[in-house]
């Protein structure tokens, strides 16, 4: 039976939606048109989150509980009504990206399976320069609600003491976002050093709350994650629907909503009416746009002090300056403790190291590398229902899941940080419950 498609008017131009009655979200029965249909009832506050900034295109073809995958060219097939930009990455490639400017735009990017839009920090106008400074408050398994609104509250006054303004955001997922707009001024690399000394002051300020480390075995707390601003980085813009079960939606706040709000109550059922009531509360955000040079003169400051560069996202060239880009428990130990501890043991689920010289100072473990997160957790209880004792002994930081991002999708990473269990009974590194190899299959 062929495929069904309705066409919609939008603006006075013509949107076709295939497939309209295909469920979206199988635990609320949301399908692809009540996504379209949410995004075009938003859309003056979407827009402003993603108007003339290039999109990387985020698409659950199957749903928000299949896998994504990401596609930065723009399909050959598609409006001529369509804007596009060519972006170049650190890799040195190239890409002709999406750029939304108006209602048809949305519906059209949410017909291709974009639940949510991740655009970049810098309009198709100047794609050197970012207008967007982006605090991603992401907490380590375990923490509470109450602790992530402390530390927004906490980036809230460091904003504000550097002379910029901070607009809130629920994530959609597990975190808060801050964003502040900023004079675009400035390079990516000067933005993203700005980004690293707020997340220190941020550090300094709520040390037992927040943390600006990048090694999750180091984290504690709220993770102020200053890479975002690295190019080529996107995050969920304002009013985007999330992949979550509930359908909930990344929704901008009032600073006085933030200390008692409740992000399940922002879903794509409640936002459209309460956009309707209240209006958007971040509609003042492109008229607040700020300098960097305070953040700047910080960073000075800590170079002076002796504080090295942060480390860079892994698919960025080693940068001047910056710290060791090797986790913690697998650096290098100076040759006098390492003269009679014999041969070092390899990495995590491998029979040989590259060098054959790292050794653990931390108790890592790795449990799976996977396709999909599904297929890493049924290893991780595979693992547990072996070792029910260690298990018992852990806390949810000391479960490393990592979403590894390729070329065009992600795959999943778990590691098991054994530092509560005590040292006799931790279980040796075994053989991964999922060896999935990535670059083999051309991802990554």
């Amino acid at each position: 039976m062929p495929e069904r498609k309705e066409v919609i008017e939008v603006g006075g131009l013509s949107v076709t939606i295939s497939n309209p009655d295909k469920v979206y979200f199988p635990q609320t029965g949301h399908t692809k048109m009540d996504l379209v249909r949410y995004y075009l009832g938003v859309a003056d506050g979407a827009l402003r989150g993603v108007t003339g900034r290039p999109m990387v295109l985020k698409r659950f073809v199957n749903g928000a509980e299949g896998e994504a995958f990401f596609q930065k060219r723009a399909p050959s097939s598609r409006p001529a009504w369509l804007q596009t930009v060519v972006l170049s990455f650190p890799s040195g490639r190239t890409a002709e990206e999406v750029v939304v400017t108006d209602a048809a735009g949305l519906a059209w990017v949410a017909n291709l399976g974009c639940i949510d839009l991740n655009p970049h920090p810098v309009r198709a106008a100047d794609l050197d320069h970012p207008d967007e400074l982006r605090v991603d408050l992401d907490p380590v398994p375990g923490v509470g609600w109450s602790e992530i609104v402390h530390v927004a509250l906490v980036a809230r006054d460091v904003l504000a003491d550097f002379g910029l303004t901070g607009w809130p955001k629920t994530s959609g997922s597990r975190g808060m976002h801050v964003y502040s707009r900023i004079e675009p001024r400035w390079t990516f690399t000067q933005v993203r050093s700005a980004a690293v000394a707020l997340a220190r002051e941020i550090e300094r300020r709520a040390p037992a709350e927040a943390t600006s480390r990048w090694w999750k075995e180091e984290r504690h707390g709220v993770f102020v994650d200053y890479n975002q601003n690295a190019k080529d980085r996107t995050v969920a813009s304002a009013y985007s629907v999330r992949p979550t079960r509930d359908a909930r939606v990344s929704t901008p706040l009032n600073w006085d909503e933030v200390p008692d709000c409740n992000p399940a109550e922002f879903t794509i059922d409640t936002v459209p009416e309460r956009y309707a009531a209240i209006g958007d509360p971040g509609a003042g955000i492109d008229d607040a746009a700020g300098s960097l040079e305070p953040l700047l003169e910080l960073a000075a400051a800590d170079a002076a002090a002796g504080l090295p560069d942060a480390p860079w996202p892994p698919h960025f060239d080693k940068q001047a300056g910056e710290e060791p880009r090797v986790q913690p428990s697998k650096r290098r130990r100076p040759a006098r403790q390492e003269a009679d501890g014999g041969v070092p043991p390899p990495a995590p689920g491998k029979s040989a190291g590259p060098t054959g010289r790292r050794r653990s100072s931390m108790p890592l473990i790795e449990i799976a590398r996977a396709a999909g997160k599904a297929d890493a957790m049924a290893g991780l209880e595979r693992w547990k229902e072996r070792h029910p004792e260690a298990a018992a002994l852990l806390e949810p930081a000391d479960v490393l899941i990592d979403s590894m991002r390729g070329r065009s999708s992600t795959w999943t990473r778990i590691r098991l940080n054994l530092r509560h269990v005590p040292e006799e009974q931790r279980p040796a590194q075994e053989a991964l419950e999922v060896d999935y190899d990535p670059w083999a299959s051309g991802i990554s």
